[in-house]
């Protein structure tokens, strides 16, 4: 059972949200102070965030630059103002993914379960190895030699990625639509930079050669 937290003004919908997703056994919350979310997250403590757009007092692109200062947790737009630009500006904020409205069930659940499997299941139902080192999805770090690494959202995402595909080349295009599902909006050297800190993070804190580059190839870890 998952915890998701829905940051959604319409009660009815709300409601009907919740029952769809607690049919597939996960629990759900449902905000009801819309001038203090973070109040409520931070209490709740949620793996997963469906987030409005328009919302009371804050719209939720504010509350999702507020909750990335803090948290890695997955972050999915639940809007009818499904128009490129915005798609575009949640995804750039840090979302996982945008869902528009009128919601289908179906689709609702098949893109949660998604998005909760690539971050909390990744290797099987425990924590994922790499180099003596585990991956703690649910708390956005590294645990090695007794210390804990602290990941960006960025970095936990492409570390994920190559420790799904350990032993495999994982080519820049494939790490860009993992981390922003497109990237006709992205430089190309950004991938490079968000890797390059990861690298050096690992590697400051005793995890050398984790992330090896193939040039021209993409990146693996061995």
């Amino acid at each position: 059972m998952y915890r998701i937290f829905l940051v959604e003004d319409d009660h009815t919908l709300a409601l009907a949200i919740q029952k769809t997703l607690a049919e597939y056994g996960n629990e759900l919350k449902i905000a009801s102070d819309f001038r203090d979310i973070m109040k409520e997250f931070e209490e709740y403590r949620p793996q997963l965030v469906l987030l409005d757009i328009k919302l009371p007092f804050y719209n939720g692109f504010h509350w999702c630059s507020v909750i990335r200062r803090t948290s890695v947790v997955p972050i999915i737009f639940l809007s009818s103002a499904a128009d490129n630009m915005n798609i575009v500006t949640a995804i750039g904020m840090g979302a996982d993914d945008f869902i528009a409205k009128p919601v289908d069930p179906m689709v609702l659940n098949a893109k949660v379960m998604a998005v909760l499997r690539r971050t909390y299941e990744i290797g099987g139902s425990s924590a994922p190895e790499f180099h003596g080192a585990v991956l703690q999805a649910d708390r956005g770090c590294v645990e090695y030699g007794g210390k804990s690494i602290d990941l960006t959202k960025n970095e936990l995402r492409i570390l994920q990625v190559l420790i799904e595909n350990k032993g495999r080349i994982v080519s820049r295009d494939e790490l860009m639509n993992a981390l922003w599902q497109s990237d006709l909006y992205v430089e190309d050297n950004t991938l490079t930079v968000n890797v390059g800190r990861l690298r050096k993070k690992l590697e400051e804190n005793g995890l050398k050669n984790v992330i090896v580059t193939r040039p021209g190839s993409g990146y693996i870890i061995e």
